[in-house]
């Protein structure tokens, strides 16, 4: 039984590093076209956003980061995902820049919960089972949006990273089985709805303003 459990646990692991890389990469790939980059910067944009995250959960958990490029269904469905957006017609392209954030949300739902997966399988306490989930969710849409000189989604006033932390806890608590393939499923689509409730009614943490600024020294009588 316990070898059972091991061999779906990783076919789960395997099945949503290839659902959440092909959703990144095409996030990706579409910023980068609204960026009016080449070919070239479409594919490196495309591939960075798409396992960056695991690369820095990786770190975090203790993980080899060499492992990332043993990933090969997950590169065929990125690199699958990324040719879709350059051969599509611009009419397609365009429809697809303005549904960019939902892609992105469903590689936030599927990437969060696989970090929290494998931080948990390592026996990491729950707060680096949250960190895990946060880093691989957000990690390559912040390195995404660094390289196209965006102000990353996960530093505004905005929930990105709330639901990935809420996904960490609950399985970091346990509250989630990781040997129920339902559950974990049953999170990724409340993760990935409550992202999208999130943006269509504007969900926003507290936000700091700052008051007038105070004037400098030498211009004070």
């Amino acid at each position: 039984m316990i070898k059972r459990n091991t061999e779906v646990s990783q076919l789960l692991l395997t099945l949503l590093t290839i659902i959440g890389s092909a959703a990144f990469a095409l996030s990706g790939a579409l910023v980068a076209i609204e960026e009016d980059y080449d070919i070239f910067g479409i594919m490196v944009l495309g591939f960075i956003t798409a396992f960056a995250g695991g690369m820095v959960r990786n770190l975090i958990v203790g993980l080899p980061i060499a492992v990332v490029w043993h990933q090969n269904g997950a590169f065929a469905a990125a690199l699958i995902a990324i040719l879709l957006a350059i051969v599509s017609p611009s009419g397609v392209v365009k429809y697809g820049l303005k549904t960019m954030l939902v892609f992105d949300a469903l590689g936030l739902s599927t990437f969060a919960v696989e970090g929290a997966l494998y931080a948990a399988h390592v026996h990491a306490p729950v707060s680096t089972v949250m960190v895990a989930a946060v880093m691989t969710g957000t990690g390559g849409g912040v390195i995404r949006d660094v390289l196209a000189r965006r102000k990353p989604l996960v530093l505004r006033a905005d929930t990105y990273a709330i639901w990935a932390l809420l996904a960490g806890a609950l399985i970091g608590l346990q509250w989630i089985s990781l040997h129920r393939d339902w559950e974990i499923y049953g999170l990724i689509v409340v993760i990935f709805v409550l992202r999208l409730l999130s943006m269509i009614f504007k969900w926003r943490l507290p936000h700091v303003r700052n008051g007038e600024k105070e004037p400098h020294l030498e211009h004070r009588a």
